[in-house]
């Protein structure tokens, strides 16, 4: 699977390779900002066009609306493209949360009901979403392992896993990644799960690269979100976290305006830089941010300007949580 014009990357050990950065395409249904399909298909083609090859979503993201979408954009352009999609975050149809399902016996029909808002044979990354609690890991991953070998799904992966739940999954079929948040504000990923992911063979896929947009100094203040966003709910966004966390932003300015980059190259720079077994998926539903994160590939940070940046922000640097403490308690963290 590659693509022309772009770096490739290998994520993990099971022969996955991808472009170095893919797009995450949630936003374009759901969460931020107000859905715009027109745009949104014309910023997968343009992405096609510049060599991306990682298109990534959820049965969770608008409510299966999201594959459907990608469905009508990828048609006819299924070549070389690297699907990834998940499940187990349950979603209503109105987006209500559901909790998670990991059961064994849901696997297969989550899988296939994917695979038909997709209008593909086969998932090539499939992940899951949330790890069920009440479900031994070993359990639903075994479930996803039949797929593999029904030619449904080619490589598997767990989102926001703990180190020892990734030890157990990846001894029951071999993971070929992990999708965690992680970016220059959120480096939760540096104490455990990196270093268990270079020993056992497992590329990370950071979704949030760049903050939900605010490490690209879109937003001045907190009135530049509409009403329905929903990083309203997200701690570091709300009001007296945000004003504070606007002041991180200072050493990014000023390396994106020394070097001619936007802020958003700098930090997706930044992270690119931090272990060739990762490949990030900013998400945009725009051609205009979809090209200047892609233009990131290549800029080369300085030895200097890295340091600088990871010195300014230390893991726990950002105020507030990354998300509502309840739900990072149903996630395990």
């Amino acid at each position: 699977m590659t693509g022309a014009g772009l770096a490739q990357r290998r994520i993990g050990a099971q022969g996955l390779t991808v472009s170095s950065v893919g797009l995450g395409c949630s936003g374009m249904t759901s969460d931020y900002g107000l859905p715009d399909d027109v745009e949104s298909v014309a910023t997968i083609h343009r992405a096609i066009e510049l060599g991306v090859t990682l298109f990534d979503t959820s049965d969770a993201y608008g409510a299966g609306r999201n594959e459907e979408l990608i469905a009508g954009a990828i048609k006819g352009r299924r070549d070389g493209i690297a699907l990834a999609s998940k499940f187990g975050n349950i979603r209503g149809p109105n987006g209500e949360r559901g909790g998670t399902n990991g059961h064994p016996d849901y696997v297969p029909q989550a899988c296939e009901a994917s695979l038909k808002r997709l209008g593909v044979d086969v998932i090539d990354l499939y992940y899951v979403h949330r790890i069920d609690p009440n479900v031994p890991i070993e359990d639903t991953v075994g479930a996803m392992a039949r797929l593999v070998e029904a030619g449904k799904v080619r490589y598997l992966g767990l989102c926001e896993a703990g180190p020892q739940t990734i030890r157990r999954a990846h001894a029951t079929h071999p993971l070929s990644a992990v999708q965690m948040e992680y970016s220059l504000w959120t480096r939760d990923a540096e104490a455990e799960i990196l270093p268990t992911l270079k020993e056992l063979g497992i590329g990370l896929v950071p979704y949030s690269p760049l903050g939900r947009g605010f490490l690209t100094g879109a937003f001045s203040s907190r009135d530049d979100l509409i009403s329905t966003d929903r990083r309203h709910a997200h701690p570091r966004f709300q009001e007296g976290n945000f004003e504070e966390n606007l002041r991180l932003l200072a050493p990014v300015e000023a390396i994106a305006t020394a070097r001619g980059l936007a802020k958003g190259q700098v930090a997706l720079a930044w992270l690119l830089a931090q272990w060739d077994g990762l490949v990030p998926i900013p998400g945009t539903k725009r051609r205009r941010w979809l090209e200047e994160n892609i233009a990131a590939v290549d800029v080369t940070l300085t030895a200097d300007e890295i340091a600088r940046l990871s010195d300014a922000f230390p893991p726990g640097a950002a105020s507030g949580l990354r998300y509502p403490e309840f739900q990072l308690k149903k996630m395990g963290i």
